[in-house]
């Protein structure tokens, strides 16, 4: 039995308790309470509520304790315990409620686990234990993140990374492993929040684009200069004076239609 990681037999039921019965298998994760009303609990993502409450005391504020699952009783609102199938061990399926549910939830929310999909997925952090990564977990290959050989091999095979390492570490050789459109995943960092990376627009997007800027006529705000003056342009840029493209008209330099002032 762990901290925030519960599983054991329900012994008594509040008289509204629907959920479960005396005698039956419940599990209780990280947390036991949460505000009800924020948008993350109204769109079932309690974990997220800003004023959850954990199912162990985290931070001692000198107010109530929880001790979780070092109690001797635990009572918990029936929304936050888990009917557990028969046919799993106790000790079996209390680690899915911490570090299972962390890697499974990310994994269906980034979408690496379609039906019929074959997705390359790495984790960072298994402490150079590859004897157990591919014997017992049964791992396809195993990289040693400081072997440079090794990951310059590996560059852009992977749909997916679950980094559980918690000290500061560069992230860069992570991103060179990934494929195109793949997710490195830190599961050790804030709660669900994203840093993604993008370049331009394909062909089909530029046109989509401009479609929508002539439906709403949006253009950049600009300021067109002629071609003697780009020199001063850039000497501007440096500056940062210019507010927001400089845009050179060369027709107009070339072959001179309206005079174009500084």
């Amino acid at each position: 039995m762990l901290m925030h990681e519960i599983v054991d037999v329900v012994t008594q039921v509040g008289s509204k308790v629907q959920k479960f019965k005396v005698g039956d298998k419940a599990g209780v994760g990280g947390i036991i309470g949460s505000c009800g009303s924020c948008d993350q609990c109204q769109n079932e993502l309690e974990n997220y509520c800003p004023k959850r409450i954990h199912t162990r005391t985290v931070f001692d504020d000198g107010g109530d304790k929880n001790y979780g699952g070092f109690s001797d009783i635990l009572v918990v609102d029936q929304h936050f315990a888990f009917s557990i199938p028969e046919n799993l061990s106790a000790e079996g399926v209390a680690p899915l409620l911490g570090p299972g549910i962390t890697v499974f939830s990310p994994m269906k929310f980034y979408g690496l686990d379609k039906p019929g999909m074959h997705v390359d997925v790495g984790v960072v952090g298994l402490g150079g234990k590859k004897n157990d990564a591919i014997q017992h977990l049964e791992a396809d290959s195993f990289i040693v993140s400081y072997d440079m050989k090794q990951m310059q091999a590996a560059m852009g095979t992977m749909d997916g990374i679950f980094d559980t390492v918690s000290p500061q570490h560069p992230l860069m050789p992570l991103l060179n492993l990934l494929k195109f459109n793949g997710k490195l995943i830190m599961l050790s960092g804030p709660d669900r929040k994203m840093v993604a990376g993008s370049s331009a627009g394909s062909m089909k997007e530029i046109q989509e684009m401009l479609n929508f800027a002539a439906k709403q006529y949006v253009t950049a705000d600009v300021e067109v200069i002629s071609m003697d003056h780009v020199n001063k342009a850039m000497d501007r840029l440096a500056k940062g004076d210019v507010r927001y493209r400089f845009v050179v008209d060369i027709a107009n330099t070339i072959r001179p239609q309206n005079s174009i002032s500084w």
